[in-house]
């Protein structure tokens, strides 16, 4: 059975006309891919503002804050930089989606952690690999809310992912 195809979106904050856009695009898709027993996590240290942050500046100020009381995780010996976040509650899914643009390293994966939907990196960089079943609808969903689908989205073609023994050359 051939793979889905997948489609690669680029969804930095300057990329958007106000950055909130691409708060509500990324929590859209957070309902949508809650379905598909995604998991949602970042790494807390070093949660920086986003320049293009406009409107939630002093509420997402006040999550970064709060962060610092988080406990820290231990795994064994090791200590976990990681903070999950449960997607079908709707504070802590408003909560990834800010502070997700405010993180070095923010990723939506699925269960497993076997592939990657939406990543941030680098407090700036940040993606959405879906595959053509989740980006359906997640459209459809975007298109019942009546929101626009950014037209770098609408023109991206989906690709065919390579066979797992080409992959890398």
């Amino acid at each position: 059975m051939p793979e889905e195809a997948i489609t690669t979106l680029r969804a930095e904050l300057g990329g958007f006309g106000r950055a909130e856009v691409g708060f509500a695009l990324l929590e859209t898709f957070l309902q949508v891919a809650g379905a598909w027993g995604v998991e949602a996590v970042l790494d807390p240290r070093r949660l920086v503002l986003p320049d293009e942050m406009t409107d939630d500046r002093a509420l997402v100020q006040g999550l970064i804050e709060e962060s610092a009381r988080w406990p820290v995780e231990k795994w064994g010996p090791f200590t976990v930089h990681e903070r999950r976040f449960a997607l079908d509650d709707d504070q802590a899914r408003w909560d990834f989606t800010r502070l997700a643009y405010c993180s070095s390293a923010a990723t939506v994966w699925s269960r497993g952690r076997s592939t990657t939907y939406f990543e941030v990196v680098d407090h700036h960089r940040a993606t959405y690999w879906l595959p053509d079943s989740l980006k359906e609808q997640y459209f459809a969903t975007l298109e019942a809310k009546r929101w626009e689908i950014p037209e770098s989205w609408l023109a991206a073609p989906p690709k065919t992912p390579k066979p797992w023994w080409k992959r890398g050359r």
